[in-house]
């Protein structure tokens, strides 16, 4: 996790550095913080201003990633057919847990979280006209890129490693297990994923036992990027719009 040395000259680059160095923990949690900061803005927009909402939460986070790119820790190797095939079969098992889940009356919002479940065809609310398609186009691209690197810096990045050691995470190696870091990640992830909060617990299982296997963050960046890929995919081709 060491970066390099930080300037010794002064101004904004220099304290951001310095920054950066003292706090590893801020480097892997500051881009999935400004991603979500920006996905609040899309409901305080005219309908006309979301696409470009929208293309500003898919390239601002990576800046952010691309500025802090010397403090972030190996990457790792891309381990492709483990990616390709992981993502495609957990974009699948996505649908069919939720599916079953929905079966077994779990499929609703998580337990405790105000609000209720509510599942709206987009193109109700955006029109099924070349601004949908414009709409459409912009979150894949969002989904498939930005999602997988800000959520994949953080979850397995920081959080799987800090439930180890919080105050030492850094020190800890990419796949060290412990029953509390594998199962309360899983169990935080339904925070993220309220309306899909079971099957998001397994999912999050299986992207930790890969991560284990792997000790790759490049590879769950990828595949994370299939899963939501097919995913998508899916939800065009059956119009299931509670994954939208």
């Amino acid at each position: 996790m060491a970066g390099p040395a930080v300037k010794t000259a002064g101004g904004w680059d220099a304290r951001f550095d310095a920054l950066a160095a003292g706090r590893p923990d801020l480097v892997l949690i500051a881009p999935l913080m400004l991603y979500i900061l920006l996905l609040g803005l899309v409901p305080m927009v005219p309908r006309e201003w979301v696409p470009w909402v929208i293309a500003l939460r898919g390239v601002l986070p990576l800046v952010l990633v691309w500025r802090l790119r010397a403090f972030l820790p190996p990457w790792g190797r891309p381990h492709w057919p483990i990616a390709i095939v992981g993502g495609a079969v957990l974009a699948w098992g996505w649908v069919a847990g939720q599916t079953l889940f929905d079966d077994l009356g779990l499929g609703g919002r998580l337990p405790l979280m105000p609000g209720e479940k509510e599942i709206v065809d987009p193109r109700l609310v955006l029109g099924a006209d070349k601004f949908f398609n414009t709409t459409w186009a912009l979150r894949l691209l969002v989904a498939v890129i930005t999602v997988p690197v800000v959520e994949e810096i953080f979850w397995r990045g920081f959080l799987l490693r800090a439930l180890v050691d919080w105050n030492g995470f850094e020190k800890i190696p990419f796949g060290k297990f412990t029953w509390f870091s594998f199962l309360g990640t899983a169990l935080l992830s339904t925070l993220q994923h309220p309306d899909n909060w079971a099957v998001s617990i397994l999912c999050w299982m299986a992207f930790n036992l890969f991560f284990y296997w792997t000790r790759s963050l490049l590879c769950l960046v990828l595949m994370h990027g299939m899963t939501n890929l097919v995913l998508y995919f899916i939800v065009a081709r059956v119009g299931d719009w509670g994954h939208w």
